[in-house]
């Protein structure tokens, strides 16, 4: 059913030509000038970046073992990256692909624009403001894209979590890439690396990621109901007149980033809890949580029914074989296995990437991997539990200023009775 559009849907269209209607030889100057910056330009090495290394939650690294991880080398299309010494090398000839990143659970490979929380973002803001979203590469577009497109190296560039995290909140998601776009990459894996990210998260989510081939059909109207909450809100934040300066794409940007905003206060507030709860070891070792974990936990917080779904694992220790030697403590790179002087092992759910550090650099075997129950996945909210009680405390309130003004009415209405018998 098509929505019913009023006097304020009117007024936004409006305001949204009246740049084009006040200027309309505007963007056909922009286009015959020669001013830099002018008119953008498509270039597919402004959306790619070569990662750096960091060797210090690397369980190869700090092993100085290389061949006790080698996910990173093993997906890399072109061979560029090699472990040797405790060091992490990546050669010149890096397709900046990020697909390294992608097999990383220690999330060694540092970018600016491709990291977990940085993608969610950027993916969030166009499903946020827009009708559709869509995730695509430097292949499949080869033009400046829309506001809702969001352009990778590759898209296997999402790692799984972000795709969980990603559809359990929004359902406007599609991946862009024409047919056949992936056959003559260079980047050898890069499909089967997203078909891979994207069904693990399905697979949590019970949702899926939409898939569009035909650039006719993407489609990149803005959300109405974005429109109109953006629109007033710059009507107070500027005190415009109806028609006139406010730019409704603009606007929408403050609208998204309060969004956006929000859930990195989750994210806080979720590593809040936690650290209250088991975040310092008894060697007051802070453990660690990886943006990819910030964003799983985040949105099982939110979805807690989905936490079946999502496999976890922590290590479990066999007493009678270990040594307290310690080692497992020392390789673990998010500082999650807890050992006491008394002997008590202990590690966390929230915590453990399933990495195997441990298991390897147990020299005893006394380690194992068991799998736990994904509802102990899931954080309370205390915030949410704060912000109930407070919203009940209110509510409580409203009702008995509503009675009390009952009463008062009341009593005037039969103070005016009163004297209407006198008369």
């Amino acid at each position: 059913m098509a929505q019913k559009r009023d006097l304020l849907d009117d007024i936004i269209d409006i305001q949204g030509d009246w740049k084009a209607i006040s200027d309309p030889l505007g963007n056909l100057a922009n286009a015959l000038t020669d001013e830099p910056g002018t008119t953008p330009t498509w270039n597919p090495a402004d959306y790619k970046e070569r990662p750096r290394a960091n060797t210090i939650p690397c369980i190869s690294c700090q092993a100085r073992d290389a061949s006790l991880c080698t996910k990173c080398a093993d997906v890399c299309p072109v061979g560029a990256i090699e472990i040797d010494e405790g060091s992490i090398e990546i050669a010149d000839t890096c397709r900046k692909c990020g697909l390294c990143a992608t097999v990383c659970e220690e999330e060694c490979f540092v970018t600016q624009k491709t990291g977990p929380k940085k993608l969610y973002d950027r993916i969030a803001s166009a499903a946020e403001s827009h009708e559709s979203a869509y995730v695509t590469c430097t292949r499949a577009l080869g033009r400046m894209p829309a506001d809702n497109e969001v352009v990778l190296p590759c898209v296997a560039a999402v790692p799984a979590e972000v795709w969980f995290a990603l559809v359990t909140d929004y359902h406007n998601i599609s991946v862009y890439l024409p047919l056949g776009i992936c056959d003559k990459c260079r980047t050898k894996g890069g499909e089967d690396a997203y078909v891979r990210e994207i069904g693990q998260a399905e697979e949590w989510s019970g949702s899926s990621v939409g898939l569009e081939v035909d650039e006719g059909q993407l489609d990149h109207e803005m959300r109405r109901s974005w429109q109109r909450k953006d629109f007033l809100n710059s009507m107070v934040q500027t005190g415009s007149q109806l028609v006139g300066r406010v730019n409704p794409v603009a606007a929408a940007v403050t609208a998204v980033t309060k969004r956006l905003d929000q859930h990195t206060k989750q994210i806080n507030d979720l590593e809040v809890a936690l650290d209250k709860a088991c975040g310092t070891t008894t060697s007051r070792r802070r453990r660690v949580l990886t943006q990819r974990r910030q964003l799983l936990l985040t949105a099982l917080q939110k979805h807690p029914r989905l936490a079946p779904n999502v496999a976890a694992t922590r290590p479990v220790c066999d007493g009678t074989a270990c040594t307290l030697c310690g080692d497992c403590v020392k390789a673990c790179p998010t500082h999650d296995i807890d050992l006491t002087e008394d002997g008590l092992f202990k590690a966390e759910a929230d915590y453990c990437i399933d990495c195997g550090a441990c298991l390897s650099a147990c020299a005893a075997h006394a380690l194992s991997m068991e799998e736990v129950a994904g509802s102990e996945l899931v954080v309370a909210d205390e915030t949410a539990e704060e912000r109930a009680k407070k919203s009940a405390e209110q509510k409580a309130e409203v009702e008995r200023l509503k009675a009390e003004g009952k009463k008062q009415l009341n009593r005037g209405l039969d103070f005016l009775e009163g004297l209407d018998d006198g008369q």
